[in-house]
């Protein structure tokens, strides 16, 4: 669900953990249990521009270099009343892949387009689905 801009759809209460949304793409590339169709070249790229897009936008951490509530940036109102400046490091959960060695295809293998961003350029690409 990755847009070719690096976004994805925002949805639920843990929106605040920014790019933890992606634990379970991040754990089964780190576990190598991605399907075939998926690259872990893109999965690694994806995430990249996701990461980027929501770390690098103005505002995302404080003076003291502390990341801040939001999505893009700062957006207090997004975070729930239970939602800490502690608890918005979950994002990082979002990022086991960094677990692989630096040899792993992921890290080694040319950069490969996401599903999205090659639908979106008018590739022919298969739907992607659960078996």
């Amino acid at each position: 669900m990755i847009s070719p801009e690096g976004t994805f759809p925002v949805i639920g209460r843990s929106s605040a953990y920014r790019f933890g949304a992606f634990q379970t793409l991040s754990l089964i590339a780190l576990r190598h249990e991605l399907p075939q169709s998926v690259k872990p070249a893109a999965v690694r790229c994806g995430l990249d521009a996701v990461i980027h897009r929501m770390i690098e936008a103005p505002a995302t951490f404080d003076q003291n270099g502390w990341l801040r509530p939001g999505i893009v940036g700062y957006q207090p109102a997004i975070k729930q009343n239970y939602i800490s400046t502690g608890s918005l490091y979950l994002c990082l959960a979002g990022m086991l892949h960094l677990g692989l060695p630096a040899d792993d295809p992921l890290w080694t293998a040319p950069p490969e387009s996401w599903t999205q961003k090659r639908l979106w350029a008018g590739e022919n690409v298969p739907s992607d689905h659960a078996r």
